[in-house]
């Protein structure tokens, strides 16, 4: 048996008449950018992350880039991010001439809020809090410490549409929050495209000038902007993915379930949930520490994987100024994460292979 690290199609197919309905009638309108399918995604979206503000943008790097620069982040500014978080959001930092600083995760793979106040300097400005692989930061410590010090919260939401922290749902705390709507993603487009929630009506509007060249009106331009607009049929086929989102989740949820209830290798270690969450399980992530050998162990059975993350940022090639012991947890995760099969369509004879395979390593 074959079996991938991720399948969209089956999901498409649930859905597809829907999908194709949207699209013809798109196409047939003859309006594609920034028309009435953007404008209504921003309005359902901002409704269901509980926000008064949502700017649709090209693309969840974009989000990052725009938040911070509508905070204000400038150079020197320092930004708390964790360890291990995806490259991307280091990018939307320094994008803007902002230092990022490193965290050490937590035990859930999310920022260590209680080593977060060590960090905190009198240039630090904001704290990014990235909810990793589905599941929620611990929200309410980081929001206390912020408001203590006066800083700003950006939420990277991009893997978690959905999830629920303290009731809450990913992009309801901070003072400004990222979506990506990759394929990939719970809440995946057919293509690129982000989004950038908020109750601040200022970041909101000062987005969408940005977003659009900078402009104020028609050929004035009240700022030096970018080309960054969610487009007319990513829109349009993500409100029609949003009216299922819930559904997604749960299937997703019950693989995940399964999976933990399921896999008893002791050479495994299982992602865990904090009291009061409610991940999405954007990704499946385990741990091994012979994790080489289970790799070419899981190809030789048919069974995609991947690694979120091999190489932490402050290690890339791209921000290089740090050296291997700097954050001694981020990179023992590096060294021993693994992802396994979870998508929408999963079947249960899949689930079930894949847990005989890892249980039988």
């Amino acid at each position: 048996m074959k079996i991938p690290i991720s399948e969209r199609k089956r999901e498409f197919e649930r859905y597809q008449e829907e999908y194709e309905e949207k699209a013809l009638e798109i196409l047939r309108s003859g309006w594609y950018v920034l028309g009435n399918e953007v404008s209504s995604f921003e309005t359902e979206f901002a409704a269901w992350c509980n926000k008064k503000e949502c700017v649709g943008v090209a693309s969840g790097l974009d989000a990052l880039k725009l938040a911070f620069q509508a905070i204000g982040i400038e150079d020197g500014d320092e930004v708390l991010i964790a360890g291990n978080a995806y490259i991307a959001c280091v990018i939307g930092i320094t994008a803007n001439g902002g230092i990022p600083v490193f965290v050490e995760p937590d035990e859930y793979y999310e920022l260590d809020t209680q080593q977060l106040e060590r960090h905190i300097t009198p240039k630090t400005k904001a704290i990014l809090a990235v909810h990793l692989y589905g599941q929620m930061c611990q929200m309410d410590k980081i929001m206390e410490i912020a408001h203590r010090h006066g800083l700003y919260v950006v939420e990277d939401c991009a893997q978690a549409h959905g999830a629920k922290y303290l009731g809450k749902r990913a992009g309801g705390y901070g003072d400004i929050s990222c979506f990506s709507f990759y394929p990939s993603k719970n809440l995946g487009g057919f293509g690129d495209g982000g989004a950038i929630v908020t109750d601040r009506t200022e970041f909101a509007d000062r987005i969408r000038i940005l977003r659009n060249y900078g402009k104020s009106t028609k050929y004035q331009n009240a700022e030096a902007g970018q080309n960054s607009r969610l487009d007319e049929l990513q829109a349009g086929l993500l409100r029609v993915k949003l009216r299922h989102i819930e559904e997604i989740n749960e299937e997703r949820k019950r693989i995940a379930e399964f999976y933990l209830g399921s896999i008893k290798n002791r050479k495994i270690i299982l992602p865990r949930q904090y009291a009061g969450a409610q991940a999405v399980w954007h990704l499946f992530v385990i741990r091994c520490e012979e994790r080489a050998k289970l790799a070419e162990y899981l190809e030789g059975k048919g069974i995609g994987f991947d690694y979120h993350y091999p190489i932490p940022p402050h290690l890339s090639e791209a921000y290089l100024g740090r050296k291997k012991g700097d954050l001694p947890l981020t990179e023992k995760y590096a060294d021993e994460v693994l992802s396994i099969p979870i998508f929408n369509g999963m079947g249960q004879k899949e689930m079930e292979y894949v847990v005989d395979m890892i249980n039988a390593f």
